[in-house]
Order: C-alpha cells, then sequence, then structure tokens
C-alpha cells in the first residue's frame, strides 16, 4: 500500500526546501488536518484557507468577482485564482485548491454532484485538474481532498502534464 501521500509530500516538500499552502473550499480544511496530521508538517506547510462562500474567496484569496459570475466557484478559472491567492497571501512556493460539489444538494446541469476542480499554482506554472466523483457528501470531499494531494504529489515528482479531466 505504501505511504499516504501527505507523508511522501512532507519528504519531498522538506527535501527541496519548499513550502506549500492551501486555499479549500468543498473540503473544508480536510486537506490541511491530513497535511497536520504529519509530525514536523510546521516544517513545509504553512497554512490554509477556507473559503466557502464566493464573499470569502474574493476577500480571502483575491478571486475576481467575475471569474465567479463568469464561470461558478467550481470552474478551472476559479481554483487556478484560489491557489495563486493562497501562494500570495501565505509566500508559499506551491499552493494547491479545491472547490466542488459535495451534494447531496448544489448540482447544476453542466455541473453534478461530485464535480471538483483542483488547482496548482507555482512558480513554474499553473494547472488545473477537474474529476466527477461519485459518492455521498462525505466521500466527495474525502476523494476531493486526496485528489488534490495527489496532484501536489505528483507536480513535486516532476510531472508537469497535470492539466486534465478524469472520470
Amino acid at each position: 500500500m505504501g505511504e499516504p501521500a501527505e507523508v511522501l509530500i512532507g519528504d519531498l516538500l522538506r527535501s527541496a526546501g519548499l513550502k506549500l499552502a492551501v486555499a479549500e473550499s468543498c473540503t473544508g480544511g480536510l486537506i490541511s488536518h491530513r497535511l497536520t496530521n504529519i509530525p514536523g508538517s510546521s516544517d513545509y506547510f504553512l497554512g490554509g484557507v477556507v473559503a466557502y462562500a464566493y464573499e470569502a474567496k474574493v476577500a480571502l484569496l483575491d478571486v475576481s468577482w467575475d471569474t465567479l459570475r463568469a464561470h461558478g466557484a467550481v470552474s478551472r478559472e476559479t481554483v487556478i485564482e484560489m491557489a495563486r491567492g493562497a501562494r500570495k497571501a501565505l509566500g508559499a512556493d506551491i499552493a494547491v485548491s479545491v472547490s466542488g460539489i459535495a451534494g447531496p444538494g448544489g448540482a447544476l446541469p453542466a455541473k453534478p454532484v461530485g464535480t471538483t476542480w483542483i488547482g496548482l499554482c507555482a512558480a513554474d506554472g499553473e494547472w488545473a485538474r477537474a474529476f466527477f466523483f461519485n459518492a455521498d457528501r462525505e466521500g466527495n470531499k474525502s476523494l476531493s481532498a486526496g485528489a488534490a494531494l495527489g496532484l501536489v504529489l505528483e507536480y513535486l515528482r516532476g510531472e508537469r502534464a497535470l492539466d486534465g479531466v478524469f472520470r
């Protein structure tokens, strides 16, 4: 089975001397929780922002109202701005963000329950992925947090083909 992603991420961040920040919406702090479960995570994890409402995304992460109006909170554009804002606000080398529809409500015709976008921002680029999970609320939150940590791990391992849509 191997080490959990958060352990591997910590080892890679520590060895590279990099700092990580997170911006969470639908996961409500679950990514930060998993990262801080690792002893010594303060060496590389600066912190996170849970920005659930549009107003919090704008005020805390500098997400544009125009982006939210045009694309909604669950979009590539929004998670890129969330990651960019967290990286800047916390002075991190890398930031990961997540916004999704955990359910059971909140679905739209083009965005069913389980739709989740994850963004990553670093000095060398910005990436985003869409996922479509099919679980209950708690399951969708857990799967979203795991996918976000997976994206960070891929980035740290040097895999730069990070954009995409996964079903």
